[in-house]
C-alpha cells in the first residue's frame, strides 16, 4: 500500500465527515449549530485540499489555496457571529 492509497482512504472519510456535518447543517436545532456545521465542512475541505496537493505533488500551490480558504473562512465566521449579535438585540454592542 502505497501513501497515495492512505491519501485517497483519509479523503473518503472525510468525505463522509463531510457528510455528517452537511446533515447537521440542515437539521441543526439553532443556528448555532449550523455555524458549528459550516466550519466543520470548512476545516475538512481545507484538509482535503492539501492532500490533492500532496497526490499530484504540488504542495506549494495548494498551500496557498488552503491559507486563503483558511482566512476566507474565519472572515465569514466573524461577520456572521457579528450579525447575529446585531440581531439579537436589536442594536449593535
Amino acid at each position: 500500500m502505497t501513501m497515495e492509497h492512505f491519501f485517497i482512504g483519509a479523503a473518503v472519510f472525510l468525505l463522509l465527515v463531510v457528510i455528517m456535518s452537511s446533515i447537521l447543517i440542515y437539521r441543526g436545532p439553532s443556528v448555532y449549530d449550523r455555524m458549528v456545521g459550516i466550519n466543520a465542512v470548512a476545516t475538512k475541505t481545507i484538509v482535503l485540499i492539501c492532500f490533492i496537493g500532496y497526490i499530484y505533488g504540488r504542495m506549494d500551490m495548494f498551500v496557498d489555496i488552503t491559507l486563503a480558504y483558511a482566512i476566507l473562512g474565519f472572515f465569514g465566521s466573524i461577520v456572521t457571529a457579528k450579525y447575529l449579535v446585531v440581531n439579537k438585540t436589536g442594536r449593535k454592542e
